[in-house]
């Protein structure tokens, strides 16, 4: 190329009219070939679109396409249809005959340009046209909203030819200065990218009628006077203001556009990394030279100033190629730069493999091949290319780490160069903190967590035949992994091939499969189950209970949900996966029959059907987890993790419970799905409650605390009581299972309970009799005693909470009279008598205490003598007894003197009738089961103590 052919229009020495007017042909003809280019591309059908819209806009015609009214702004800057045009329009509408406008007609549609992938490298088939109508600023709501119909109409009518067109209509007055239609945002991040946009339309756009844009006259060198330079080319005429359309300058990029950018292009990413990779790429590139930064468009225009038009170095993605490679090789960053040129191939989709007689020899494949010689690929990377549809596991695992590692990379960069330049404004934080969530929820790893491998990599990764196993873990002795194979493996040929995908559990590997469309339903399975007691049966009804859970594809998650914690959205639980909890007796031949059906205690072993749960968790941002609970607790283990993990009440998720073992599925599932929504019904109500549950002879409670649900597991009846029996920070409900306690007494009165007031509940089995104590905050205490007489057995107790309750009254502060401390007592008879199954409770009046019947006053006073030390003082009949005096022999002195002031012969009990706790307490009110539990103990001693007197 030859130095003459360079033209450099200098304002100071004088611009030459030829020079413009040559330096116009210049763009116009290279817009020419890239529509000759498009046109190559384009079915007849779509051809006659294409050069009929600037005809279209030019005039309003009732027979023509498009017409809306004769309203409606028409009329084309210097255009006048060719020949071809009015033939094209006579073959839609033959009776259409065009007349020459009236002199000097208006003119409104100053602008045709074609955006898109036309004319350019990766022009394909189904490529739409983006068509952009500048159109003059004084036209009023009223028109443009007519020129908007047009649009609409137009879009219709090129859709019924075959070709996909979008109409943006274009004020370039309210384009410079950062307004524009809202539809022309719809492929940006919004109106924060107004000069990559104008970059991408000044070296990509088409010219197809109208006037021509005004920078094309401006040199690169003159770009930061461009105002300057363009109103002396105004105002000296060198060219006409009809001539031109000003759309603004490349001046400068402010860095805030990089950043929108980059969070457009990622947000697409995340669906379709290949598309995003070359314009993230190109961000990178520019945001790296901020704030000088030398835009392609820049470049485009100092090539044909220089008359370096080589129209395949000039293609919009070749250059957009060129500049990712000049920067990824100055970075040394050859894997990155792979993989733009695997996107750029895949983005074109011209297979440059398979017999020669399928090939074309357009334009597209000979600059393709170019470039592919360029990198020197050979013909096993093209063939590994060309069969991206038929892409399986393997190859899109790959793949997909080295895509979420360049989307990884493009959000570090990006807001790195966001701190660095102290462009990010509140809302690109916001921005910034939802893409990074989006980013996470989509790629990032964690325990449990199924990963997604194919986000828009190939079109299908579903297998022919899979073969599904259980094997041994060489690795870790005793232990069973689960393997799926390409193909119908048998038995010997499993250890000759290499598993496409294993775990250690069955439903984590069947969660992949479905949540990657691994299996779908033409897929043919084989199954290899190993020990455990999967069925062909099961295996199909997980598949199913999986693909309606979990509802593919997956659709978009809203920013607000992001900016939120993930919750669960829909939860499926599968219980026995893999499991026949009554294989023993299959084995054993043994056929049960039992009225004891419930599945946490079967038949009269009371045995546990239950035995592990596979929790497949969608949650709000649409992350898939899944999470195994097996051992002797695993229903209480699942359900606490599950109730901790819901969400509030208004949002609460989707709860399945499925089971397809080989025995009780049914009723297994019943039994679990009553007992969360049990649970799910007592959190609700934020009191605090503990659930009650039996599991085979244990006993298991969940503690009931929103956000903090734990479970206490009992091994054996006292152990529940002791657990029963401890003090409560607050009144907390005990509810308990249907089936469990079911031939207790518990299970009939402690339904019964209820706040602030003290309940007794009594059964008599002569010799003795049950005594249990509802405390106010719902604490129990037991006590078994001798049975003489029901008066004699609920007087002293009586008596014992009318002292307790004159206490509390006396220790009321004056200031606040009216603080309620007094406790009603309330008596139940459990009936029938004797050791039988209880049928009833009946409440009972409180016991009568006759004045005239005295009775022996024993008062007891406890004060702490050192840390952990306590000391006794007991009052017998108003005689103090104190172990400072008495030491160990306390209680046997005591006992002594009450055994004398007894008239009557027969031994019988002695009882507590007063206690005092504020030397342990304090200021303090103690619950009521900590002065029984003090009571019962010192009542224990004195009696021990009578019995040896």
């Amino acid at each position: 190329m030859t130095r003459s052919s360079e033209i450099r229009p200098d304002l100071d020495e004088g611009i030459d009219r030829k020079v413009l007017a040559q330096l116009r042909s210049r763009f116009l003809a290279l817009s020419e070939s890239r529509l000759a280019r498009a046109y190559e591309g384009l079915s007849p059908r779509q051809q006659s679109v294409l050069s009929l819209l600037p005809l279209f806009f030019h005039v309003n015609h009732p027979l023509l396409p498009g017409y809306v009214s004769g309203s409606t702004p028409a009329g084309v800057s210097h255009y006048e249809p060719d020949a071809q045009a009015l033939a094209e329009a006579q073959r839609l509408t033959r009776s259409f005959s065009y007349k020459p406008r009236r002199v000097n007609p208006p003119q409104p549609i100053h602008g045709i340009f074609l955006m898109g992938s036309l004319g350019t490298l990766a022009q394909a088939d189904q490529s739409d046209m983006d068509v952009w109508i500048c159109h003059d600023p004084l036209l009023s709501a009223d028109e443009i909203q007519e020129l908007r119909r047009k649009c609409q109409s137009l879009e219709s009518w090129a859709a019924s030819m075959g070709a996909e067109a979008h109409f943006f209509l274009v004020d370039p007055e309210r384009f410079v200065v950062g307004e524009r239609d809202a539809q022309l945002s719809g492929e940006d991040c919004g109106t924060t990218q107004h000069y990559l946009l104008l970059d991408e339309f000044y070296r990509t756009a088409i010219w197809l009628a109208g006037r021509t844009p005004m920078w094309w006259l401006v040199p690169v060198y003159e770009e930061t006077r461009y105002a300057e330079y363009t109103h002396t080319l105004l105002s000296k005429r060198f060219i006409r203001a009809d001539e031109v359309l000003d759309l603004g300058n490349m001046s400068h990029i402010p860095p805030g556009e990089f950043i929108g950018a980059g969070l457009w292009q990622l947000f697409k990413g995340i669906e379709s990394p290949y598309k995003s990779v070359l314009k993230l790429l190109l961000t990178e590139a520019y945001a790296s030279e901020h704030p000088q930064v030398q835009c392609l468009s820049m470049r485009f225009k100092n090539a044909v100033f220089a008359k370096r038009v080589d129209l395949d170095e000039l293609d919009p993605y070749v250059m957009v190629y060129r500049r990712i490679e000049e920067y990824l090789l100055a970075r040394g960053e050859p894997e990155r730069l792979e993989l733009a040129r695997r996107s750029l191939y895949l983005k074109v989709n011209k297979k440059l493999t398979g017999a020669t007689r399928h090939r074309s020899n357009g334009w597209q494949r000979l600059l393709l091949e170019r470039l592919v010689n360029e990198w020197n690929w050979d013909d096993r990377q093209l063939a590994l290319l060309d069969s991206r549809s038929q892409w399986k596991v393997r190859q899109v695992a790959s793949e997909r780490r080295a895509l979420v590692g360049e989307l990884n990379l493009s959000y570090r960069f990006l807001t790195q160069f966001a701190r660095a330049q102290k462009a990010v404004s509140s809302i690109s934080k916001r921005d910034l903190n939802v893409l990074g969530r989006r980013l996470y929820a989509a790629f990032e790893r964690k325990a449990g967590k199924v990963e997604f491998l194919n986000p828009g990599i190939a079109p299908d990764l579903a297998e022919d035949t899979l073969t599904l196993a259980q094997l041994p873990n060489k690795r870790e002795p005793g232990r069973y992994q689960w393997c799926l194979y390409n193909g119908n493996l048998s038995a010997h040929e499993l250890e000759t091939f290499a598993p496409i995908k294993r775990s250690r559990e069955l439903l984590e590997l069947l969660t992949w499969c479905h949540r990657n469309n691994v299996i779908d339903s033409s897929t043919r399975l084989a199954l290899h189950p190993g020990i455990s007691d999967l069925t062909e049966f099961e295996l199909f009804n997980l598949q199913s209970a999986l693909q309606q859970s979990i509802v593919l594809p997956l659709g978009m998650i809203d920013e607000d949900v992001l900016l939120s914690p993930s919750v669960p959205h829909e939860i499926l639980l599968l219980v026995n996966v893999g499991i026949d909890p009554l294989r023993h007796h299959k084995d054993l031949n043994i056929l049960m029959t039992t009225e004891r059906t419930d599945s946490l205690s079967y038949a009269g072993v009371r045995e546990n059907l239950v035995l592990t749960f596979d929790q497949i968790t969608l949650n709000s941002w649409n992350e898939v987890l899944v999470n195994r609970f097996d051992g002797p607790h695993a229903l209480l283990d699942c359900l606490t993790e599950l109730l901790n993990g819901l969400p509030e009440k208004s949002a609460r998720p989707v709860i399945r419970v499925r089971c397809f073992c080989h025995n009780r599925a049914q009723a297994i599932a019943q039994r679990v799905e009553e007992l969360i929504g049990t649970a799910q019904l007592l959190l609700d109500r934020r009191l605090n409650h503990r659930y009650l549950i039996q599991v085979e002879q244990r006993y298991h409670v969940l503690e009931m605390i929103p956000g903090q649900v734990s479970h206490v597991t009992l091994e054996h009846v006292p152990a529940l009581f002791d657990y029963l029996g401890e003090e409560l920070s607050a009144y907390s409900p005990l509810h308990l299972d249907p089936q469990a306690l079911d031939d207790s007494d518990l299970s009939l009165f402690i339904p019964y309970g209820q706040p602030e007031c003290i309940q007794v509940f009594y059964r008599i089995n002569e010799p003795n009799a049950d005594l249990y104590v509802l405390d106010e905050r719902n604490a129990l205490w037991h006590q078994q005693v001798p049975y003489h007489t029901e008066s004699s057995l609920l007087v002293p107790l009586q008596r014992f909470f009318q002292s307790l309750m004159y206490r509390r009254v006396a220790l009321l502060p004056m200031d606040n009279p009216l603080e309620s401390t007094s406790l009603e007592a309330l008596y139940y008879r459990i009936t029938p008598d004797g050791s039988g199954r209880a049928r009833r409770v009946e409440q009972r009046s409180p016991p009568a205490m006759l004045i005239e019947k005295p009775f022996f006053d024993v008062q007891a006073i406890i004060e702490e003598a050192s840390p952990g030390q306590v000391s006794v003082t007991l009052y017998c009949d108003g005689m103090e007894f104190s172990d400072l005096e008495f030491g160990d022999q306390l209680f046997s002195f005591v006992a002594r003197r009450i055994l004398d002031q007894r008239r009557e012969p027969q031994r019988y009990r002695c009882y507590i009738t007063d206690l005092d706790l504020s030397g342990i307490l304090g200021d303090a009110r103690g619950q009521t089961i900590l002065f029984l539990r003090y009571k019962a103990e010192l009542e224990q001693s004195l009696n021990a103590a009578m019995d040896e007197a």
